[in-house]
């Protein structure tokens, strides 16, 4: 698995990291009892503070992604992949609220945004 850090994103490092891990497991690179790199292992990978891999972790363990056993590792969970895909679908309900919100401000019809809907995701 490959993590890649946007220095100039907005988003936050830490959220970076996991959204990354996330769609690792979305993609199956990650399946349940695989265990994560170290805190300290990623961190120095990375180039991040031990702390920012460490609020990554902690939020995939919010999230039921992975369970920590003290002094053992960070260990990804089983049955999570319907998890994932809720927290991927809403990023996508974000996106196109967004969209929706710009085609009314610029007078855009329902159909006209189906339309092109329809030929994006066909690409």
């Amino acid at each position: 698995m490959t993590i890649i850090i946007t220095n100039t994103s907005k988003t936050p490092v830490y959220l970076q990291i996991a959204q990354q891990m996330r769609e690792a497991l979305l993609r199956g690179e990650l399946k349940e009892g695989d265990i994560l790199p170290s805190v300290r292992m990623l961190s120095s990978d990375l180039g991040v503070s031990v702390i920012t891999i460490k609020k990554a972790y902690d939020l995939l363990e919010e999230q039921g992604l992975t369970i920590t056993h003290p002094g053992k590792g960070t260990y990804v969970r089983g049955q999570n992949l319907q998890v994932v895909r809720e927290f991927k679908l809403k990023e996508v309900q974000d996106i196109l609220l967004q969209a929706v919100d710009m085609a009314k401000r610029n007078g855009f019809t329902k159909e006209e945004v189906q339309e092109l809907l329809e030929l994006l995701y066909e690409e």
